[in-house]
Parts: C-alpha cells; structure tokens; sequence
C-alpha cells in the first residue's frame, strides 16, 4: 500500500496518477487543499493566499480543470505595479526605472551599465551585479528582505530560479519606448468560486474513500516500514510519499534538524469592505518600503469583478515570531489607508487571518544540498519526498503537479 501524507495539490496529484486505488491520503486537516483552500462567506470569495494558475502544459490544464464549468474560469491578463514612494512604477521595476522621477531614472541607468560583473555568489550580490545599486536599494533588495524576512546573502543566487524577472540591459532599454513587461505568468486563470475549484477538480480523479481526514502523522519508523498517528494508530506501508515540508518529516523521522533549512512565515489578512476601494484596475501591488507593514495587496474584487473591496494582505516574519494577528489588524488598515487602497468611510464586513508556516523556503547552496542527499537516502527506504516544501524549492503549482505524476510513473 502506498501511504500519501497530505491532501493539498501534490499528494492528489500522485493519487491521481499513481494509476491504482491501493492507497490511503493522511491529512492533518478537516478539509483537502493544503494552502489552496478557499473561503467563502458574506459574499466574499478568499483563498488562503493569492493563488493563480499559470499552465504552461495545455495537458496538465485540461487534467486539472476538467470538471470546472468552462463559466467559472476566468482568464486574465495580469495587471500589476509597485507603490514606491508617492508613485505607482510598473511591475517588473527594473523594466520601468523610466516611470522614476528625472534623477532617479538617471542614477539608475547609470548603475546599470557602470562597474559590470559576473562574480557573485549570493542573492544579494545577484541582485548589484546584474541591476546595479539604485535599482537593486530601490526596490529589489528592500522588496525580497520584506518578502524572505532574512538576510538575503544567506540565500543562494538562484534562489528564485525562472520565477524571478530577469532582465537585460538592452531590454531594459527598449522597454522605454515599447512596453513589454509580460513576465512568466502574464496571464492567469482563476476560477468565480477561488483555487479550491481546482483542488475539487483534481480531487475528483482520486478514490475518496482512501482520503482520511484529521489524521496527523506523529513519526515514522523507516526501517519498519509504519507510521504512528497522534492517535496512536499505527499503519504498514510499502511506499511512504510525503509532501509535509522537508524539516517536518525530518523530525517525523526522528533526525535531527540541520540549520540550513530555513524559511519564513506569512501572516495572510483576507478583508472585504462594503464596497470597492481606490483601485479598481490592479490584481496586486507591490510595497518594498519598510513604512508599510505588507509587502504585497492583491485585489480578488478586481480579478472576479466585484462591487466590493476584497484584499489579500501579506505580511512576512521570521520563522521564530510570535505573530498575534489582532494586534495587527488595525496597523493593517491604517497602512491600506495611506497606500491609497482604502478610504476613511470604508467598512469592513468581514475578514479573516492565516498564518502560513512555513510560507517561503530558504533556499540556500547548503539546503539544496542536504535536501538531494537525504532524499536520496529515503528512497532506499521507499519514503519519497515531493512537492514545494517536500522538495524544498521555489515553485508553481503546475510545477508540483508534474512532479507529482513523473514519481507516479516512475513508481507504478
């Protein structure tokens, strides 16, 4: 038997592939979905955070999407900027330094071309030796310090991989005349009903009856090939397939932790207001500065076309913070006030917070490392390790689609 610990997108994925019913799903949860669960109450429509679907893999869509009424899918085209100091700037910033005030579009074309090199062994050297001081102070390093809560010298230079928007200088230069700021996901699809959609629909290829839910894993004995769950019912497998993040099942494990696994927490506010706010045009913006508290604001009311204000809110933290959301609800609002989100006589309705643990992975050269040596080790056990936090990495959901079905093929 193969026994799948958790029920969010990857561990249906390798259900739905696996090409048996042999299987049992374990999630800690009441619900399936892992952080594509989806809110929906007074009107509202929240995700746990802003997920969107970028398919890349017209055959991975249509698996997923199969039964979601063709209606309920909303294509869009991504619609996103920077609030830096009193302006809005074009995403991605460094494609648009033209749209900055006279010397400060200088300073940056000037850092761009001056002092070049190719020597750089972190994320933070990246960032100054591919775009320059002004560019990289301005924006791109205060932005991913909000983002990562860390020191980005501790993260390796690829930490972002495809995701993140490089850029040449000769595009930067043509990109003043002719705008193109299409990034890999310029467009997204997203369904009325919020990411859940997707996971029903995933869902739906799997066998339900093998899908036990608030069943949480308490340790793992490789060697004898069971697990324990905190209700101390033990369980036999033949092949153990995780996608809990990759220091949890180290613990589970009984290993013990190595510091180079690190990773941040985000504190998700999902707010709705009695009606619609400032911006009516953006599906989310960006904040490097440090004044405000969030580093990014989506608006769902702007992708579904709501009459209302409806926001994500994310706020990043150290792994160790003790985050209270109640005391920051009010420093919340005040910052969406200031940032020209919302107005003084808006109300909200009805919100809600999510703190996502971990939200972001560290990734490092030394994690990398350590997380492609044990994993290597536990498939000799038969334990296999998929996903975005299983596999310690930066990712898309179809990404962790794919890989789900590659082990699925591979194993049956």
């Amino acid at each position: 038997m193969d026994i799948i610990i958790g029920a969010g997108i990857s561990g249906l994925s390798y259900a739905a592939f696996c090409g048996h019913k042999d299987y049992r799903i374990l999630e800690q949860s009441d619900k399936i979905g892992g952080y594509c669960k989806t809110t929906e109450r007074n009107g509202f429509v929240w995700d746990y955070s802003g997920h969107f679907f970028h398919f890349k893999d017209k055959e991975i869509e249509q698996f997923v999407a199969q039964n979601i009424p063709v209606e309920d899918l909303l294509t869009v085209r991504k619609k996103t900027q920077i609030r830096y100091k009193d302006r809005l700037i074009d995403y991605p910033f460094q494609m648009n330094i033209h749209q900055l005030p006279q010397q400060e579009f200088i300073d940056c074309l000037y850092d761009l071309f001056a002092n070049p090199t190719t020597n750089f062994s972190n994320f933070k050297e990246m960032l100054y030796a591919k775009f320059g001081k002004s560019i990289a102070d301005k924006f791109l390093i205060p932005y991913n310090s909000k983002l990562y809560a860390c020191d980005l010298n501790t993260l390796d230079k690829d930490a972002m991989g495809r995701f993140f928007p490089y850029a040449e200088k000769e595009q930067i230069v043509r990109n003043f005349k002719a705008a193109n700021n299409d990034t890999y996901n310029a467009t997204f699809v997203y369904p009325k009903h919020g990411a859940i959609q997707y996971v029903d629909s995933l869902a739906s290829h799997v066998n339900r009856e093998a899908i036990c839910l608030n069943a949480a894993v308490a340790a793992i004995c490789p060697k004898e090939h069971n697990i324990t769950l905190r209700s101390g019912e033990k369980i036999q497998y033949d092949r153990l397939i995780s996608t809990v993040p990759f220091s949890k099942l180290m613990d589970l494990i009984g290993e013990s932790k190595n510091p180079a696994l690190s990773w941040n927490k985000v504190l998700v506010f999902n707010i709705g207001f009695d009606k619609q706010g400032l911006d009516t045009q953006n599906h989310w913006i960006y904040f490097p500065e440090d004044k405000y508290c969030f580093y990014r604001v989506g608006f769902y009311s702007n992708i579904l076309g709501a009459d209302r204000c409806s926001l994500y809110v994310e706020l990043g933290f150290d792994k160790a913070a003790n985050i209270q959301p109640d005391e920051l609800l009010s420093r919340v609002l005040k910052d969406l006030q200031e940032a020209q989100i919302i107005t003084d006589d808006m109300q909200v309705v009805d919100h809600e917070a999510i703190i996502m643990d971990p939200a972001y992975v560290h990734v490092s050269a030394e994690a990398t490392r350590y997380v492609a040596e044990q994993k290597t080790a536990l498939e000799k056990d038969d334990i296999y390790s998929i996903g975005r936090y299983g596999s310690w990495t930066y990712c898309s959901i179809e990404d962790n689609i794919k890989e789900a079905k590659a082990l699925a093929n591979h194993l049956n």
